[in-house]
């Protein structure tokens, strides 16, 4: 039997606090979401000035992060690539940069979604607050 790490709430407020800390360095209005590795939502923030909008992509994003496994931006770069059949992959939604997996020890922990500025500036934002917890 194998046994993984999972996210605390411990883990999870310092997630968000990092991503607070990027987005509002960088004066930011985004949405973040933290999900565990099955894509369920421990975490969701709108930041003042985020579009509504942005509270549905943003846990998207995670959720898709976290059942792949990879980031978010691999499903968008297959679909830019031509293959539109894709769209129709089941359970997945959020095929969008900006969701970025929680990997320790070569397992997926869960995963970060953010929504609300340029994709690459949702990403990272997501890896500054993946950064918090040191992996």
């Amino acid at each position: 039997m194998k046994f993984k790490a999972t996210l605390e709430f411990t883990d999870v407020k310092a997630i968000a606090a990092a991503a607070v800390a990027e987005a509002v360095q960088n004066n930011w209005a985004v949405t973040i979401a933290i999900v565990d590795d099955g894509g369920h939502l421990l975490h969701l923030q709108r930041l003042d000035g985020a579009p509504p909008v942005s509270s549905h992509i943003a846990p998207a994003k995670a959720h898709t992060a976290a059942l792949g496994q990879r980031e978010s931006k691999v499903y968008e770069d297959v679909i830019n690539g031509g293959r539109m059949s894709f769209l129709s992959a089941p359970a997945i939604a959020g095929m969008l940069e900006g969701g970025v997996p929680i990997m320790k020890d070569g397992q997926c922990i869960g995963a970060v979604g953010v929504s609300g500025v340029k994709s690459n500036e949702d990403a990272q934002i997501a890896r500054a607050g993946i950064a918090a917890l040191g992996l």
